[in-house]
């Protein structure tokens, strides 16, 4: 069975310079790459069951988001945000590929499926194929709150069994999962800190940059969004949780009518989002992803 190798990649911000840890499963020689990139407040090894289904295919590189996980904290947290992370995503695909040609392939689930649809846009991108997941160019106004509320939270907790609660509690948008998958889903945001608490394994300055937005700068991003969307050229698929708040039915229809008019898969009984822990789920993954183009 194939296990994960932890390694890291120096990128830059305004700020200075950070480390950008990454998880890493297969071959290292394999030139053919896909790269797995996790929402907000979650980290690479959520991709640990997809990963290692396709590490005998792909080298498979999940890394946590500056300010996650592994990965360092930025000095100055009004760069978390999508342009930081494309530019740090730039510098680890040059870490990890070695023949141009090739690119890479991309699933991106929620914030990772952004970056993914911006670095796909832009001319010369190394995108070849790409998965998005429970993410378009239109964000719910109250589903933005709601995240920006629950990541500034300085939230600890006793012993781990209770942050696991919590945790199940918050993301029961993921839909159904067995109290193993439900421990591994909560042990892999959870750290206990010096003091013997338990407490969410990111940045609460990732806040930041959701306090600064505006109905303004929300209709900008919203446009550039789309115009990023008909930019990209490759063969995509859309995954949908049912029950998504995140990514309506009526904006992922509009979604397949333009751009690179993708696949759309719905997964019924799911919100934001589909984990792709679950065989049925990563056999989507790897159908799309191992296809014809």
């Amino acid at each position: 069975m194939s296990e994960a190798r932890l390694n890291s990649v120096q990128c830059s911000s305004p700020a200075g310079l950070h480390r950008m840890a990454y998880k890493e499963w297969g071959d290292p020689d394999n030139p053919r790459v896909l790269v797995c990139v996790h929402g907000v407040t979650r980290v690479a090894d959520d991709f640990d069951h997809l990963a290692r289904d396709l590490s005998s295919h792909y080298r498979v590189v999940c890394p946590d988001v500056v300010g996650r996980g592994r990965s360092d904290r930025l000095r100055d947290p009004q760069y978390y945000t999508v342009p930081q992370y494309v530019a740090d995503m730039v510098t680890l695909i040059a870490r990890v590929t070695r023949d141009d040609a090739l690119g890479v392939h991309w699933f991106g689930t929620s914030m990772g499926g952004l970056i993914g649809m911006i670095l796909a846009s832009l001319p010369g991108t190394p995108i070849r194929k790409l998965v998005l997941n429970d993410i378009g160019p239109v964000l719910d106004g109250a589903a933005i709150a709601r995240i920006g509320e629950y990541i500034g939270q300085d939230i600890r907790f006793p012993d781990f069994d209770t942050g696991a609660n919590y945790v199940k509690a918050v993301s029961v948008s993921f839909g159904p999962h067995s109290d193993e998958e439900w421990r591994k889903l909560a042990g892999d945001v959870l750290r206990q800190d010096q003091d013997g608490q338990w407490v969410r394994h990111y940045d609460l300055g990732l806040a930041q940059p959701f306090r600064a937005i505006t109905p303004e700068s929300a209709a900008g991003d919203e446009a550039a969004l789309w115009a990023a969307w008909d930019a990209i050229r490759c063969p995509t698929l859309l995954v949908r949780g049912e029950l998504s708040d995140l990514l309506s039915h009526e904006t992922a229809q509009a979604m397949c009518a333009r751009g690179p008019k993708p696949r759309l898969v719905e997964i019924p009984g799911v919100g934001h989002a589909p984990t792709f822990v679950q065989p049925g789920q990563i056999a989507i993954a790897r159908e799309f992803l191992l296809g014809a183009s």
